[in-house]
């Protein structure tokens, strides 16, 4: 194993602990379903909690922390929510049920 590799083999070890901490212990809403529009984007989400809210809305509650496993980054000139990039295909908000 060469410098870089043991360096980030490193870097994982350091964010396992927090990995496995519960969102919803940090009192996060998880989001649970999505409502797109005729082109297929997300225009709605619904959390744990049975809150639905609009697009905008869901942007800024992720920007406060107050949702988990989303990020938000900019990219096409405006916020973009996105599920944090964990492997699993199936939590995808893409691939999250509509309500």
């Amino acid at each position: 194993m060469d410098q870089f590799e043991e360096a980030y083999e490193s870097y994982k070890q350091q964010g396992t602990p927090q990995a496995n901490q519960s969102d919803s212990a940090a009192g996060k809403e998880e989001i649970i379903a999505v409502r797109k529009n005729e082109e297929d984007n997300i225009i709605a989400i619904k959390t744990d909690s049975g809150r639905e809210l609009d697009y905008p809305t869901a942007l800024v509650e992720a920007k406060a922390g107050n949702l988990a496993n989303v990020d938000v980054f900019h990219k096409y000139g405006r916020d973009i929510l996105r599920s944090e990039p964990d492997g699993i295909k199936e939590n995808n908000l893409d691939q999250l049920p509509e309500f």
